[in-house]
């Protein structure tokens, strides 16, 4: 083992990092903050060398970890600096679920609500979950309100604000202890740091309020993260979760089942892409393709696009049934459902998901965070939690000022050098 040399930086002289564990591989974005608060992207890399989560959750952290300082490596290289020792992370899973917690503190007397008391109260909440339960792990806290002296506010309150009594109060996003864990060890075998971490909801949901306005929080909306294992739903209103639910399954599962018609799993992904539909009544124009498929010569697997959106649609229904199921119970009390994540750029499923529900529905957009100068590419749905992790580490900086990182850590010299030439050989 050999020992980094130990340098301290000042986070923000750090480019904004966001990395987002998925189940289909590993992908990290760098941005700066521009005029208006913009962020302009740097750059993106990611890995899917090796299959290391599932469902959300990191199962061979030796291999996330090596994935994680080969994005971080090949991305310093992309934007022109030496190293990234740090980055904000996105987190989710199948066992996910959220609480309502609170904390108070009595200051004796009238005292600045600080920042130190406000992380004070914050770790105090955290410390409540996980000490009634050993398995449980807090992946994020967001602020719900708080009471000044029994006043209630949703703002944070600001350096200025003075208060006897104060109490806060956070929606917390809990999930099996693993999780977290896991999560950890990969950086620490990466000799990277966490900055912070983020749930992915609540990144995904700073994007959309950035981009939509803040009246979208207001009137209440639910996000549909349909991702390549699990599919997530997050209803949000006036400061407050309503609920989150999360089926362990997704995109992934759908090419599986296109799968089992006798065509390579590679193939079926193509396939869903290119000619797939949520169900066979959004098709304009039928026809029949010759499919490659193992053991079979060259044109004896014929399959119809309406065959494909029966067999997409059956593995929908599963899917989102659940989902759907539950947003019926929140319909009256919000304005508008975003669909977003890799899985939900399936032609139709705009349509599909607005038939069963007598809301709103549209794709979650980012775009107007980002300044003019950013590629095309950037908007789409796949980035959303990275832009929404990027923006809520800004927020994090803004709020602890002078927050240093240090890469001191152990890493092995042969996981170095592989790094390292996969990383020429990109090049």
């Amino acid at each position: 083992m050999a020992k980094k040399k130990n340098i301290e930086h000042l986070a923000e002289s750090l480019p904004l990092v966001a990395i987002d564990l998925g189940s289909s591989g590993i992908r990290a974005m760098a941005a700066r903050r521009v005029a208006g608060d913009k962020l302009h992207i740097l750059g993106v890399e990611q890995s899917s060398q090796f299959q290391c989560v599932d469902r959300g959750v990191v199962v061979q952290s030796s291999n996330a970890g090596f994935m994680i300082g080969q994005v971080l490596k090949l991305l310093a290289n992309r934007i022109g600096v030496n190293e990234l020792p740090a980055a904000f992370v996105t987190m989710g899973g199948k066992s996910m679920k959220i609480y309502n917690v609170r904390s108070k503190r009595d200051q004796v007397r009238k005292r600045e609500v600080s920042r130190q008391l406000l992380d004070e109260l914050q770790q105090e909440c955290k410390d409540k979950i996980e000490a009634r339960n050993a398995e449980a792990a807090v992946l994020g806290l967001v602020p719900s309100y708080y009471v000044l002296d029994g006043v209630e506010q949703e703002e944070v309150p600001a350096p200025e604000q003075r208060a006897v009594m104060v109490e806060a109060n956070y929606i917390a996003f809990v999930g099996k202890k693993e999780l977290d864990s896991q999560v950890r060890k990969s950086f620490d075998q990466a000799g990277k740091s966490i900055e912070q971490t983020f749930v992915r909801p609540d990144a995904l949901l700073s994007a959309f309020a950035a981009t939509d306005g803040y009246e979208v929080l207001r009137d209440g909306c639910a996000v549909i993260d349909f991702g390549a294992q699990t599919t997530t739903l997050s209803v949000f209103k006036q400061s407050q979760y309503l609920c989150t639910k999360v089926v362990p399954q997704g995109g992934y599962h759908i090419s599986r089942v296109l799968e089992d018609q006798g065509m390579s799993f590679a193939y079926a992904e193509k396939l869903k892409c290119q000619h797939g539909f949520a169900s066979p009544e959004f098709i304009e124009k039928q026809y029949t393709m010759l499919v490659p498929a193992p053991g079979l010569e060259v044109g004896k697997l014929r399959i119809s696009n309406t065959e494909v959106a029966m067999q997409i649609g059956l593995k929908l229904e599963e899917i989102l049934g659940p989902i759907l199921d539950e947003l019926r119970d929140y319909e009256n009390r919000i304005s508008v459902v975003y669909l977003t994540g890799g899985g939900s750029m399936l032609n139709g499923l705009i349509d599909y998901v607005a038939q069963r529900t007598k809301l709103k529905v549209m794709y979650g957009a980012h775009d107007r965070v980002l300044d003019a100068t950013t590629p095309e590419e950037y908007c789409e749905p796949r980035y959303s939690a990275l832009v929404g992790a990027l923006l809520l580490g800004a927020d994090y900086r803004d709020t602890h000022p002078g927050q240093k990182i240090n890469n001191n850590k152990l890493v092995d010299k042969v996981s170095i050098a592989l790094i390292d030439i996969f990383s020429n050989q990109q090049q």
